[in-house]
């Protein structure tokens, strides 16, 4: 049990989100005394602004779409706004985080209210809000786990318009008329789906040729043909050029700035009522004292697989989830928290750190991600193009999600289509994609199947459920064999 009036803990974790939370939770279950230091709310971005949030926004607008599909369900036409964002709230716990620092006392970790910097080695000062400083001491780790922050380009007249960033659309409590989204991937294409849900009138502006342009081709046609049925405005290999808005206040979180905006886009003027900027992140490495340890702050921090940061004697400073790098998912970030937990748990007690818990090696071509727009896309692994760029003898097949007795009892007119990536000199999966209403929940076996590097034989003995989803497995599998 940390003692949160010392000065000197086992470990001292920067950056209390899920991925800070875990490495302080699987530090102290090792018999380690943890301290996590947070500026804001514990808990994090998932947890207030991104993960949480945005899901509750987005289940009711999957929900009502499922509903229309499926005659003899009664339902109207439009969700309740209110209710959905009174529902959203209790799941962001009205940015009360008393929850989750009750869960860290309860597991023996110290929580510290303030910003966290590295003043040395194993050293850490706490600026805290009433403006005094509290030296710490690590024992053996310092973590670094603060994130990343969004990315605002150097657009004309953008930054002074004050736009909406991901914060202000997952805890929105005005539904613009219009708005601009700018930016195709995960972050844009959900965000334009709850908002044209909840009755906004969006236009998605896309740099890209295609949406989610990381993800096989095929997903992003499938959520632009979404998205354009449900009257969104789509325009892809577009460009921002301009922003243009008169004075505004001091931005709200989650309100409308109060004066239009016109967002000049390939020269036509766009009006809205408010543009949000979904154009990527950047990584939290500011003002958090790497330049007292001889590292360049700014940029992301790198790391071996068990989590350590490179560049820096001694294997005490480590660094989990988005400020890393390498997958900016919640999941990953948990992951490489719990790996780096046990890593500095057996180095604390001497122990090898030999083995698989102690490596986060499905960071490298093994990542699982699901964006949860209608139609979901669920995808681990490498695309097609991905592993033709790494080098390795792919062949892919393809199925139409539609033809099975499962999807079609799920709802009429079931639009989806599956891909499995194999290497073809060992016959195992290196990729699977799935795109479809509530695809999300065939992702975890394709996972273990890459994870696991299972042979396509091996596969084919595991029998999927009749009548089910699943048994999208079975006939790529058959059209593997054909």
């Amino acid at each position: 049990m940390a003692d949160a009036s010392s000065d000197t803990f086992d470990v001292i974790v920067i950056g209390g989100g899920p991925p800070g939370e875990n490495a302080a939770d699987y530090a102290s279950r090792g018999g380690l005394t943890a301290a996590l230091v947070e500026s804001e709310l514990v808990g994090g971005e998932c947890s207030y602004w991104a993960c949480m949030p945005s899901k509750a926004l987005l289940r009711p607008v999957e929900t009502l779409s499922l509903a229309k599909a499926l005659p003899g369900v009664p339902v109207g036409d439009h969700l309740d706004v209110a209710k959905v964002l009174a529902r959203r709230d209790e799941f962001t716990s009205h940015h009360d985080d008393s929850g989750q620092v009750k869960w860290a006392e309860g597991a023996g970790i110290a929580v510290l209210r303030g910003h966290g910097r590295l003043t040395g080695v194993r050293s850490v000062a706490v600026d805290a809000a009433d403006g005094t400083t509290r030296a710490l001491t690590a024992n053996h780790a310092v973590v670094i786990a603060t994130g990343t922050c969004p990315a605002i380009p150097p657009i004309p007249g953008l930054q002074e318009a004050k736009p909406w960033t991901s914060r202000d659309v997952t805890n929105l409590h005005e539904v613009p008329d219009r708005i601009v989204v700018i930016g195709g991937g995960v972050v844009g294409c959900e965000a334009a789906t709850w908002l044209a849900g909840l009755g906004a009138a969006v236009t998605l502006i896309v740099r890209d040729r295609r949406l989610l342009s990381r993800n096989e081709p095929f997903a992003g046609e499938f959520v632009a043909d979404a998205l354009r049925s449900a009257r969104v405005d789509v325009r892809l290999a577009a460009k921002l050029q301009e922003v243009r808005r008169a004075a505004t206040g001091e931005p709200r979180e989650g309100m409308l700035r109060g004066a239009e905006v016109t967002a000049v886009v390939d020269g036509e003027p766009i009006v809205a009522d408010e543009i949000l900027i979904a154009a990527g992140r950047t990584p939290r490495s500011d003002g958090i004292g790497l330049d007292a340890i001889g590292l360049e702050p700014g940029g992301y921090l790198e790391t071996d697989d068990t989590m350590t940061v490179t560049g820096v004697e001694g294997d005490w400073l480590y660094a989990v989830g988005d400020i890393t790098g390498r997958a900016l998912l919640t999941h990953m970030g948990k992951y490489q928290a719990r790996v780096a937990g046990d890593v500095i748990a057996a180095r604390g007690a001497g122990e090898s750190t030999d083995g698989l818990r102690f490596a986060a090696t499905s960071d490298h071509g093994r990542v699982p991600q699901v964006t949860f727009t209608d139609p979901q896309v669920a995808s681990v692994g490498l695309s097609e193009a991905e592993a033709q760029e790494t080098g390795v003898a792919v062949r892919c097949v393809e199925y139409d999600l539609a033809n099975l007795a499962g999807t079609s009892l799920l709802r009429d007119g079931y639009k989806g289509r599956a891909k499995l990536v194999v290497d073809v000199a060992s016959e195992t999966l290196v990729g699977a994609t799935f795109v479809g209403p509530e695809v999300a929940e065939l992702l975890h076996a394709a996972t273990v199947a890459v994870v696991a590097k299972v042979p396509l034989d091996v596969l084919w003995h595991a029998v999927p459920s009749y009548p089910t989803a699943a048994e999208i497995w079975l006939r790529l599998l058959e059209t593997w064999r054909s």
